[in-house]
């Protein structure tokens, strides 16, 4: 089959996981979705690290791809989280989003258990083999412990499916390697929010954010900004919001995050094990810099 369109150009909010302590707590799910797509997102991405997939139950995981498509009601793309270290539960799980009506699926890199270059290749088209979803590769090392090379991408570039990157490895100049080779081939979307202005430089298509949970609107302005040709405008955005971004990964995502949020009403700051309560000298100086820009 042919490469599928772009899935989306501009912001996907990497939406949390509002919970209450016996589970999914899915009025405030439906909510913030609603508000979301309201502040004008253009796709939502479902159980992915800031939703923290990795600690849903099958039955969560599964309930809150499903419940996410029917929120959105073919509003904005929902693209699902399905990537796992158990890849034969990953494939089913990539499965199970497709049939539910998912637009694309967000696989990242086996975790602890890790994969060479030739294995990364293989696992994609494991994936890929389950369904036509569009796939969007997820690169985040410094939680997976391994890199996908830019070599590696060329490979991955002839699955088909394979349509898009979340690049999330920090390193510009391995980026710019990325680009140089694919950049043509496959859609790279920036997975750090403090380099979102840099990649749409590069020929990026927009950013998978943690930032966009927070500030939705802004976060879109920033990319749209660029898309008009206010290069300015929108490096003006990113900076903006830089000190905020930074308190946003001053612990581990997504525990500022969702105590962000908390602040907002929209959730409650409930984590599951092993993530906890943000630390109070931390928290008090995200709620400054919110109370700053004027977000609360």
């Amino acid at each position: 089959m042919a490469k599928t369109e772009t899935i989306f150009q501009g912001v996907a909010t990497a939406l949390i996981t509002p919970m209450t302590e016996e589970g999914v707590n899915f009025e405030q799910y439906g909510r913030l979705i609603d508000w979301q797509i309201e502040q004008g997102i253009n796709a939502l991405v479902i159980a992915g690290t800031t939703g923290e997939g990795s600690t849903l139950t099958d039955e969560e995981h599964k309930a809150c791809i499903s419940y996410a498509v029917e929120r959105t009601a073919n509003r904005v793309p929902v693209i699902a989280g399905t990537g796992s270290n158990h890849t034969d539960y990953g494939m089913q799980l990539t499965k199970y989003a497709a049939d539910a009506g998912a637009d694309a699926a967000l696989i990242v890199t086996p975790y602890y258990n890790k994969a060479t270059q030739n294995g990364l290749v293989k696992l994609f088209e494991e994936y890929a083999s389950v369904s036509d979803i569009p796939i969007i590769a997820y690169n985040v090392p410094s939680r997976t412990g391994v890199n996908i090379e830019p070599s590696t991408y060329v490979k991955l570039a002839e699955i088909d499916t394979v349509v898009a990157i979340k690049e999330a490895n920090s390193n510009i100049s391995k980026i710019v390697d990325t680009f140089a080779l694919v950049g043509d081939k496959l859609d790279l979307y920036s997975g750090n929010d403090d380099q979102i202005t840099p990649l749409l430089a590069m020929g990026a298509k927009g950013v998978i954010s943690v930032l966009s949970n927070v500030a939705p609107a802004e976060t879109v302005e920033l990319c749209d900004r660029f898309f008009a040709g206010d290069i300015a405008g929108s490096a003006a955005l990113q900076c903006k919001y830089n000190q905020l971004v930074k308190d946003l990964f001053c612990e581990v995502n997504p525990i500022p995050v969702k105590e962000a949020m908390a602040l907002m009403g929209y959730c409650d700051p409930i984590l599951r094990s092993p993530l906890y309560r943000m630390e109070a000298e931390n928290l008090a100086g995200m709620k400054a810099t919110m109370q700053g820009l004027g977000i609360i």
